[in-house]
């Protein structure tokens, strides 16, 4: 005899948007990080600041024989304005002021009446080639030495890093002055490819580290079984597992450049009259530092501002790479809460 079979409960209803996540496909590596970033509003406002302030500096005085809206350069030579005093107005007239207003020298003038809203924009259009060159130059001289030295090892890994060692222990202002005395006369770009020869060994070392721990991993095996080239493994299936690092390191090193740049030109080592950068006009103006302070507060407060904003883009994508770093950083703000006294047994 047969038995009947019944129809059961009904299942339960799955709610759509459940059912949309279940049936989509997972987010890929690239944009996991991409929405950490996104998610983290100190980087993303940082970048955008960043970017804001460069294309302002490019769009105002422009580049080369490309004009900008400014109607000053640079080089050119002015009848001194309000004795060079800043004519940059934020005060509107119904709080007693002159008005909301650029006037003819936002900045003020230097002491033989140059346009000094002009002289600093080129300033920070050096600063950003600067960092954006060696950046380049470090970052991609360092990944190849990291990479020779961690994927073969041996007595190739060990050649590599005593030359890393060498050039680490020389202080970074040492080897930048000595650079930027031959090369900084011939301008920006020549002295910021000369500086990221001599800026890799930070980046190289990392990378080598990292190429140590994933040589070791079952696909570069697979890889090697299928008969791929040391060349096609370095670059096709070990270097996109380490490009965190890389990028990472790399905005590390572009903050770097603002800075060692400023003080070589400070020190007279770096880009040279008749060019501009921020750290040569605090330099050429630091006997006007009591009679006319604005001369040191637009390249110095720039200065700053590139050097801190790279940073922060920096650690956005340190954590958007490494999102275990971004827990760590906040348990250890948090406070642990005390474990709750357990009560005596009767």
């Amino acid at each position: 005899m047969s038995t009947p079979i019944g129809l059961g409960p009904t299942p339960p209803e799955v709610p759509a948007d459940e059912l949309a996540a279940a049936n989509s496909l997972p987010e890929s590596q690239g944009r996991l990080i991409w929405r950490r970033f996104v998610g983290n509003r100190v980087a993303v406002a940082s970048i955008i600041v960043l970017l804001a302030i460069i294309l302002f500096s490019f769009s105002a005085i422009g580049i080369g024989p490309i004009p900008g809206w400014w109607r000053f350069g640079f080089k050119e030579l002015n009848p001194q304005v309000n004795g060079g005093d800043p004519t940059l107005s934020l005060l509107p007239q119904f709080l007693g002021g002159d008005g909301v207003s650029l006037g003819e020298h936002p900045f003020g003038q230097d002491r033989i009446g140059k346009d000094y809203f002009a002289m600093t924009m080129r300033g920070i259009q050096n600063s950003a080639l600067v960092m954006v060159v060696l950046g380049l130059i470090a970052t991609v001289v360092g990944v190849v030495v990291g990479a020779i030295a961690g994927y073969y090892r041996g007595t190739v890994d060990a050649i590599l890093m005593r030359v890393t060692d060498v050039f680490i222990v020389i202080p970074a202002l040492v080897i930048g002055s000595v650079v930027g005395h031959w090369f900084g006369s011939l301008g920006a770009p020549v002295l910021a490819i000369m500086l990221g020869f001599f800026s890799w060994m930070g980046i190289a070392r990392l990378v080598r580290g990292e190429f140590l721990s994933l040589r070791e991993r079952e696909f570069v095996e697979a890889a090697r079984v299928a008969g791929a080239s040391d060349m096609r493994i370095i670059f096709k299936h070990i270097l996109p597992n380490a490009m965190g690092v890389v990028i990472v390191s790399a905005t590390l090193i572009m903050a770097s450049a603002i800075l060692l740049e400023t003080a070589l030109s400070y020190l007279g080592y770096g880009i040279r009259s008749p060019d501009v950068s921020l750290g040569l006009l605090i330099s050429s103006n630091q006997s006007a530092f009591q009679t006319r302070p604005w001369l040191f507060w637009w390249p110095g407060a720039f200065i700053v501002s590139l050097a801190l904003l790279v940073n922060f883009v920096g650690d956005g994508l340190r954590d958007a790479f490494d999102p275990r770093h971004r827990r760590f950083k906040l348990s250890k703000m948090r406070e642990t809460p005390p474990e709750p006294e357990l009560e005596p047994k009767p």
